[in-house]
């Protein structure tokens, strides 16, 4: 049910052209390379702090085992 809703909700290919034109349009082509460079900078440092926070979390449970015992 799950799946066949997340597959109904994604663009197809014909939206895909009208969101690519879009961007064009609205960024023009120099700003687009700047733009993901954004992006891709963006989701890196998004990794880099879920990472941090998972490995607190992770070492975190570890001094509570270690402290248990």
């Amino acid at each position: 049910m799950l799946l066949s809703t997340l597959l109904f909700g994604m663009p197809g290919g014909s939206e895909w052209i009208v969101i690519v034109l879009a961007v064009l349009i609205l960024f023009g082509g120099r700003k687009i390379p700047e733009f993901m460079r954004g992006l891709g900078k963006g989701i890196r440092e998004f990794n880099d702090a879920k990472n941090n926070v998972k490995k607190e979390i992770e070492d975190g449970i570890k001094e509570k085992d270690q402290a248990a015992q």
